[in-house]
């Protein structure tokens, strides 16, 4: 496969479209310290308006900004979907307390209501049947998470948080990762069924795959065909 820069923070779809409203950075210093904010997308159109990933607490008048440009309401957003627990991707959780929240594999909304779902087994929890859905992408951490947005104009985008950090990232992935064998799993399957990816830390770019290679079904190898309703219920995908 290739890849090339997108050049544009949005890919329209019906029902959904996505745009990035802050690109990631990650910027090491020669002393040693690293300045990085992670990327914040929203998906907006259906009957779920999620965000993914909500940057750092630095960030919060910038996020709600961004958002307000767009005439969304933090009482507008019905999901917040964190793909890991550091820091630069989860510091306004707090301006979201009415939305549903799916923290790596932690899916919970109301006061605390914690639901259940197979995101650990690995079965997709599904956010809009046919459209939205949160697949388990283990490696950056053991618990990390991607929104996997189908039927775009440009075909299917994965908004996959620090599963890659950048479209060029093959020098700097493996050194942040909890567990770069299972990172290395999660990418390749991204890349077989993504058309756009969405990184932690740089713009969003196309995937190009040779004639040929087609899409993966999502699931782990005992139970390939199973899913996760947004209620926690199991069904076939």
């Amino acid at each position: 496969f290739r890849t090339s820069p997108l050049g544009t923070r949005e890919v329209p779809g019906v029902p959904y479209t996505l745009r990035v409203l802050q690109e990631g950075y990650s910027r090491p210093h020669p002393d040693g310290t690293l300045r990085a904010d992670g990327t914040v997308t929203l998906v907006a159109g259906g009957p779920v308006t999620a965000l993914v990933d909500t940057g750092g607490p630095w960030g919060q008048r910038r996020l709600l900004g961004h958002l307000a440009e767009l005439g969304v309401s933090p009482r507008d957003v019905t999901h917040v979907v964190c793909t890991h627990g550091h820091s630069d991707h989860v510091g306004n959780v707090n301006l979201f307390p009415e939305a549903t929240l799916v923290m790596g594999y932690d899916v919970c909304h109301g006061d605390g209501c914690y639901v259940p779902n197979g995101l650990a087994k690995g079965w997709p929890y599904v956010l809009d049947p046919g459209h939205l859905e949160v697949v388990a992408t283990p490696g950056h951490t053991l618990g990390h998470v991607s929104l996997v947005v189908k039927a775009t104009s440009l075909g299917t985008v994965v908004v996959a948080g620090d599963l890659f950090e950048a479209e060029e990232d093959e020098e700097q992935w493996r050194a942040l990762s909890e567990d770069p064998e299972k990172q290395e799993r999660s990418r390749r399957r991204v890349v077989a069924m993504a058309d756009v990816i969405v990184p932690g830390h740089g713009p969003p770019f196309r995937v190009f795959r040779e004639r040929g290679d087609g899409a993966v079904s999502w699931g782990d190898e005992e139970e390939e065909d199973a899913t996760t309703t947004g209620d926690g219920s199991k069904g076939l995908g």
